[in-house]
């Protein structure tokens, strides 16, 4: 293990022999410098953790820390595999190509590994709540997992989430918006838990795809469709629902780091 300790932060770089994945995990705990009472911090885990890296995720937390903008935060990078479209698929299902096919095990590792490897090495049976987050199919992959586990979770933080995931090809004549997007189709066959949290953010050169050629890109579409899914389910738009839109915002770390503060403070500020 590497210790690296930073102004409020202390970042650990921890190497995880997983069984279930057969392949050593790369997590990063970013831990507040300073913590009283362990079992009062929350726990935020987030995919793609190798992207925090990329956007000085602890000067991120330093700063806010130092505004004291938001509530003591445990966050857990997870660096992606090689075999990324396979871990960070549907659980339950795969997609038109048949990605997602490790997905299942993914989830397993979360709950089976990483999450008892935490309690372990921190000494922390359990948390005040747990969230998760993650970049586009990492985005998928964590609400795909607290979607179907909501009684682990608070919250999810969703940017520019690959929800055009879909079991049927846009192509075939046959396919439908409606019930072809996986994520959707989940939300609409699911069950509500009405504490759970939802944030999402898109940004407005996040692709040029429009596949219905309403004139608007499929990433917002397919959010908004999504937010429109959950608000039927039952869920506040204004109380549950958190749609940060921005403009110029692209698919990548710079506008996920721009927008990561104003999730973190929507959460737990």
């Amino acid at each position: 293990m590497d210790k690296e300790k930073k102004v409020g932060v202390t970042v650990d770089n921890h190497l995880l022999e997983s069984v279930l994945l057969a392949r050593t995990v790369k997590v990063d705990c970013y831990l507040p410098f300073e913590v009283t009472d362990p079992s009062q911090l929350s726990l935020l885990l987030i995919n793609d953790g190798q992207d925090l890296v990329t956007m000085n995720f602890n000067e991120i937390l330093d700063e806010l820390y130092s505004n004291d903008a938001v509530s003591p935060l445990f966050c857990v990078g997870i660096h992606c595999s090689a075999d990324r479209k396979n871990e960070y698929g549907t659980a339950s299902i795969l997609d038109y190509k048949g990605r997602g096919a490790k997905a299942a095990l993914y989830t397993r590792f979360v709950f089976e590994e990483l999450l008892p490897f935490i309690r372990t090495t921190y000494a922390i049976p359990s948390f005040k709540e747990k969230s998760y987050a993650g970049f586009s199919l990492g985005a998928l992959s964590a609400l795909d997992i607290v979607w179907n586990h909501p009684q682990e979770f608070r919250r999810v933080g969703v940017f520019s989430g690959s929800l055009w995931w879909r079991d049927k090809d846009q192509d075939d004549p046959d396919f439908n918006e409606d019930t072809d997007r996986i994520m959707h189709r989940q939300v609409k066959e699911g069950y509500y838990a009405p504490w759970l949290k939802f944030f999402f953010e898109v940004g407005t050169l996040d692709e040029v795809a429009d596949r219905n050629g309403n004139g608007i890109i499929d990433s917002i579409d397919d959010a908004q469709g999504l937010i429109n899914d959950l608000v039927e389910k039952g869920y506040n738009r204004e109380n549950d629902i958190m749609y940060l839109e921005l403009q110029d915002g692209k698919h990548d770390v710079p506008t996920w780091a721009k927008a990561f503060p104003d999730f973190l403070k929507w959460g737990w500020g």
